[in-house]
């Protein structure tokens, strides 16, 4: 499959029965996807992703390498009347893939390829490339990065067309801001798959298919089988100047507050000056923009409650930053910071950077993606919230959190809400500019919760549901676009959100997701898939006709 367009149709052409070529290399790929059933040895490794409260029971996994793999046992499944679902990684947080009326899996792990694209003068990243693999590739060649996120695994396929949160978010906004091009296998209305590249241009007549990737989530108009990436504004045809470059060196540093020491006024007080930093520092010309910060709000049973502290170490007054924003995080508590001695939500054990340490940006990143035990067990099992901030907390919101993170009936400390930075360059990015419409918020907030037996999933489903309810029970249990909160993170898919006993606000679950950008994605889903072929539990409705 060339990665060449074919005139104004936007068709990609070059597709052969005898195999295809990897974009950029010369190399031929065999044609035909590989066939896993239930009778092979390596099926039960594939039915499942990150959360093994999904497991699937498919007639067959398609391991393909090409996008004419891709169109073929798309046509296959459309032909057969099959249900199709496609996984990049695993990592969806519901049953959006591993769901019992899947018949065919559709596994984008050997589309893992990355390239510079002469052609479209881009780099080119397959929809199976993880997030490692792309930094690691991307970065020691041309000394640029797609700005992806922190976890080693999560692939780009779904990560991208989510939106894509990173840890350089505030210094180069969200992924998609740097996303120029993307190839979708797509079904028409006879039935009839065929790949189609869609670009950023604004005389693309396939640029609603673009705009779609760039926000409207996963598995909702096709199969991304490739992205392009090139920033605005980017000059010239050297891929080192195409994309932004990362700081040579961050500054980390890793705190913690002991749970038996902080009062609840302290507690609320350190939520209060996490929340209220990132709202008065949230503007897209910052100079605190070189900072990010995770602060996890453990279950007591953790014994802490930790903190991440990332600084462009590049910035003239690094350290002084830091310091500084620390002392604001630490105003008003008598508790003593000390090190982060436990691994945290989706963060390892960082005692090393209790005093702030300097280390190069890519052994930072790799470091902080790979060596967190939780995302690294076969046996894990989650649930998980979300919800976009705008302001500070309303007191009754803090007390809701307080009294559900120190439950006397839950000992567990891999349960806790995760808060973490937003703003900046992302907000720099008008709301209908892409599908990705949270451009004014100040953080995010992710509720997790992780156990191993399921035996226990009620109790720890009921925890998360309880807490997020409670938090915004003055707005029907969800976290509603106002002055305050800002609807949820379609990257965080939370069927909940669809569910009236626990959704009683007027607002539905695709306006918590896309507020107004919901209409244009429905009249995108409309035009490239008209069949509904690519659905799931929250996927983009058609217009009503």
């Amino acid at each position: 499959m060339s990665e060449a367009t074919t005139g104004q149709t936007g068709e990609a052409s070059g597709s052969a029965i005898s195999g295809s070529a990897v974009p950029g290399t010369g190399e031929r790929r065999p044609a035909g996807a590989v066939s896993v059933r239930a009778a092979d040895q390596q099926y039960a490794d594939l039915v499942s992703g990150l959360n093994q409260r999904y497991i699937a029971t498919p007639e067959s996994i398609r391991i393909v390498n090409s996008t004419q793999q891709v169109v073929e046992v798309v046509q296959e499944a459309v032909d057969a009347g099959k249900r199709l679902a496609v996984r990049s990684s695993g990592h969806c947080y519901e049953d959006f893939v591993h769901h019992p009326s899947v018949q065919i899996i559709l596994d984008m792990s050997g589309m893992h390829d990355i390239s510079y694209d002469r052609r479209l003068n881009a780099i080119a990243v397959e929809s199976g490339a993880t997030n490692l693999k792309t930094y690691q590739t991307i970065y020691p060649e041309w000394g640029v990065v797609v700005p992806t996120g922190f976890c080693y695994s999560v692939a780009m396929g779904g990560h991208v067309s989510g939106g894509a949160w990173g840890p350089l978010c505030r210094m180069h906004g969200l992924v998609v801001d740097h996303l120029y091009a993307v190839e979708v296998v797509v079904v028409d209305a006879r039935g009839r798959a065929r790949a189609v590249i869609a670009t950023r241009d604004e005389k693309d007549p396939h640029r609603d298919l673009w705009w779609a990737h760039t926000g409207g989530g996963g598995g909702n108009f096709g199969v991304v089988t490739r992205y392009w990436f090139r920033s605005p504004g980017a000059k010239g045809h050297d891929p080192r100047e195409l994309l932004p470059k990362p700081p040579a060196e961050l500054l980390v540093g890793a705190v913690s507050w002991a749970w038996s020491e902080l009062s609840r006024e302290e507690f609320s007080k350190l939520a209060h000056n996490y929340a209220t930093w990132h709202v008065d520092n949230a503007a897209p010309d910052n100079p605190h923009r070189a900072l990010i910060s995770q602060l996890v709000l453990n279950h007591r049973s953790a014994g802490q409650i930790g903190m991440l502290v990332l600084v462009d170490a590049s910035v003239p007054d690094a350290e002084q930053m830091l310091t500084g924003y620390l002392k604001q995080i630490n105003d008003g508590i008598s508790v003593e910071q000390g090190a982060m001695s436990t691994h945290m939500g989706d963060l390892p054990a960082l005692p090393q950077f209790a005093a702030p340490r300097r280390l190069p940006w890519l052994q930072a990143i790799r470091m902080l993606g790979t060596t967190n035990p939780t995302l690294n067990d076969p046996t894990l099992r989650a649930e998980y919230k979300s919800s976009f901030m705008r302001a500070d907390f309303p007191e009754h919101q803090l007390t809701a959190l307080y009294e559900h993170l120190t439950r006397d009936d839950i000992d567990n400390p891999n349960v806790g809400v995760q808060l973490t930075s937003y703003g900046g360059r992302i907000n720099a990015v008008a709301p209908g500019a892409t599908a990705s419409a949270h451009r004014g918020a100040a953080f995010k907030m992710l509720w997790q919760a992780f156990w191993n037996d399921p035996a226990d999933d009620e109790t720890y489903v009921n925890w998360a549901r309880e807490c997020y309810g409670e938090v915004y029970a003055d707005t029907g249990g969800v976290p509603v676009p106002n002055e305050v909160t800002d609807g949820c993170y379609v990257n965080y898919p939370d069927i909940d959100l669809s569910d009236p006993r626990f959704n009683t606000s007027s607002v539905p679950w695709h306006d918590l997701y896309y507020k107004q950008n919901y209409a244009r994605l429905q009249q995108a889903k409309q035009k490239w898939d008209p069949r509904n072929v690519f659905r799931h539990g929250q996927s983009i409705e058609l217009p009503e006709a």
